[in-house]
């Protein structure tokens, strides 16, 4: 929140991987790891479409808005799974959280119901992944983009421009809302 071209471009290289198809982006109405409050769903929702409209084999699914709070991926992947038997899911993260990937909510029951695609980001270690879940993760080819959420954020309470960090349509949604100006 909000979403950036470095988002744009970790789903790039997720699809240019011989794994998957089609991608499938949920966003959470309420993330339950989240401190800062979020941008209401359906604005997020308005510039996730902006950004992933123009990639056919990208799809934004509403899903967890049927799920119960608060929206864990333990949950998410499961319910995918039994709806869906006819598809092999994979989780797509970055290299930062499958570092950390060992405290999310029942991180092994989420391995019961997918592996990990993980891309790689700027300054992460993951000697130290752990070994289960390294047994579930396949890494794809990506030039780490240095751009986070919390950065665009900041860059707009102090009235700097954010060009370079999102998509143009992005931009407009965000000075249209004035959005992240506290």
């Amino acid at each position: 929140d909000p979403v950036h071209s470095g988002h744009f471009s970790i789903a790039q290289s997720f699809l240019q991987s011989k794994y998957i198809s089609e991608l499938w982006i949920l966003p959470a109405p309420e993330p339950p790891h989240k401190t800062h409050s979020l941008t209401n769903y359906k604005i997020r929702l308005e510039m996730l479409n902006v950004v992933f409209s123009q990639m056919d084999d990208v799809h934004i699914n509403e899903v967890e808005r049927e799920l119960p709070y608060p929206s864990y991926t333990v949950q998410t992947v499961k319910h995918l799974h039994e709806k869906n038997s006819g598809y092999n899911f994979f989780l797509c993260i970055g290299e930062d959280s499958a570092v950390d990937f060992t405290e999310w909510f029942e991180w092994q029951e989420i391995l019961n119901y997918c592996d990990l695609l993980i891309a790689s980001r700027p300054d992460t270690d993951d000697s130290n992944l752990n070994k289960i879940v390294a047994e579930k993760a396949h890494f794809v080819a990506h030039q780490p983009v240095d751009i986070s959420s919390t950065k665009i954020r900041k860059r707009v309470r102090q009235g700097k421009d954010i060009s370079a960090m999102v998509p143009a349509g992005v931009k407009e949604i965000i000075e249209k809302e004035g959005l992240y100006k506290r």
